[in-house]
């Protein structure tokens, strides 16, 4: 049995009922074998970015798991499926988007999956909630995930925290 890690996460909506997905697939990931949800954030609603012009909602989850980062990557692809998300153009809308942001210590290169995630650095809409779980975690391995967030220009129309009463 492998041993277990902490995976930070980054979960995103843009169609339907988002709030719903989002919560839908956190609790599918706790229920899955040798997963259980430790911490999420809260949700934000975000500007799009590409040819999307849908706003998403955007949270982070700590999944503490003994799954290999392969592993963990094919069950978040079968809950983007069973969600209803199809293969299609490169950040266009989606149902539902699963990242696996980091993995303990693993670091992982493949055409598919990239641990950490190279992006996450530089984008407010993953910031925002990976401070709510993760204030303290480096994602480009010198600044905190807080530091990052406060480093980058204030933009309201880029990261607000979601309200249930809207």
């Amino acid at each position: 049995m492998s041993r277990k890690r902490s995976a930070l996460l980054l979960l995103g909506a843009n169609l339907g009922d988002r709030a719903g997905t989002l919560r839908r697939a956190i609790s599918k990931l706790n229920r899955l074998e040798g997963c259980r949800i430790a911490k999420s954030s809260r949700l934000y609603e975000t500007a799009p970015v590409g040819p999307s012009d849908k706003p998403y909602l955007n949270m982070a989850a700590i999944l503490e798991t003994t799954r290999t980062a392969m592993g963990l990557l094919i069950e978040a692809k079968r809950l983007e499926a069973a969600a209803g998300r199809r293969a299609g153009i490169r950040w266009a809308a989606r149902i539902l988007d699963i990242d696996i942001i980091s993995l303990g210590r693993e670091g992982v290169k493949t055409p598919w999956l990239q641990i950490p995630h190279k992006s996450t650095a530089g984008r407010a809409f993953a910031l925002a909630p990976l401070a709510d779980i993760a204030p303290f975690w480096k994602p480009d391995g010198r600044r905190t995930v807080r530091a990052l967030l406060t480093s980058l220009k204030p933009d309201p129309l880029i990261v607000k925290l979601w309200r249930h009463d809207r």
